[in-house]
């Protein structure tokens, strides 16, 4: 199961940061908006790993993460 999210990206003084929309726990920073890209989708594999390591119970457990950003598929 693949599932879609969507990021916002915000200018800070430091570069970009990064968030989900559907999963707000998962933000993160990188000096460029391709570094904040790269980081976010680790964040994301992150918070689904210690998710599934605690089993708790979410729609993202189930997740397989591919791509977040322009052109994702």
């Amino acid at each position: 199961m693949t599932n879609s999210y969507t990021a916002v990206y915000s200018r800070i003084s430091s570069g970009y940061m990064g968030q989900l929309v559907e999963w707000p726990e998962v933000v993160t920073e990188g000096k460029t908006m391709e570094e904040c890209r790269a980081m976010l989708v680790d964040a994301l594999k992150e918070m689904i790993e210690a998710y599934r390591q605690q089993g708790k119970t979410s729609l993202h457990n189930r997740a397989s993460v591919r791509r977040i950003g322009r052109g994702a598929q």
